[in-house]
């Protein structure tokens, strides 16, 4: 694939696309610790399920508009009204079900905040604070037990490849590439796993 600037990156980032672009470039994969942040990327990897992150992506301005700049405590209290005034939205992904479920999954985020002093804390007692570095996978043993630790929390559309993806989002997982430009001066900080 050619790059205008020279530089490999990993094959799913699309060169026409800048925005994918510096998202590769400057936020996949580094580890966040920002609960705000940290709820906007689950928001985003849950509408994504079925669809493509690109796509998601292209509208996360809009998602943030609609979804109040994913401030948790206003999300928790989102009502009826707001939710049909989502279901409206044509910026967005219109899927009621996703819309329904990133307002319950907000409430639980909450609980678990309350449980374990953050989210932060939740997601990275799962590998010791650690960042995992693999590559090649859409799902692994450690986003099957998140996934299934998140489900029966009661949360929805966390399936095993929609959390893994997430994982790879929030960087808790290093997966770029081993061709990729990336992969050459960060992974090398990664623990291996």
């Amino acid at each position: 694939m050619e790059w205008k600037d020279g530089k490999c990156r990993c094959c799913w980032a699309n060169p026409k696309n800048e925005r994918y672009i510096r998202y590769h470039d400057e936020e996949w994969g580094r580890p966040v610790h920002d609960d705000r942040k940290l709820f906007e990327m689950l928001v985003l990897a849950c509408f994504q399920a079925g669809l493509s992150w690109e796509c998601i992506l292209n509208k996360r301005e809009a998602f943030k508009q609609a979804f109040d700049e994913f401030e948790l405590e206003t999300v928790c209290g989102y009502g009826e009204e707001k939710l049909q005034e989502l279901k409206e939205n044509a910026g967005i992904v219109r899927n009621s079900l996703k819309i329904i479920a990133a307002v319950t999954n907000a409430r639980i985020f909450r609980k678990i905040q309350a449980e374990y002093g953050s989210f932060d804390c939740y997601l990275w007692h799962w590998t010791e604070g650690k960042v995992i570095c693999e590559t090649g996978k859409t799902n692994s043993a450690l986003s099957d037990r998140i996934s299934e630790d998140l489900k029966k929390r009661g949360m929805k559309f966390v399936g095993t490849t929609v959390v893994y993806a997430y994982l790879q989002a929030v960087g808790v997982v290093w997966g770029h590439e081993e061709n990729c430009f990336l992969s050459l001066h960060q992974g090398k900080n990664m623990q291996k796993k």
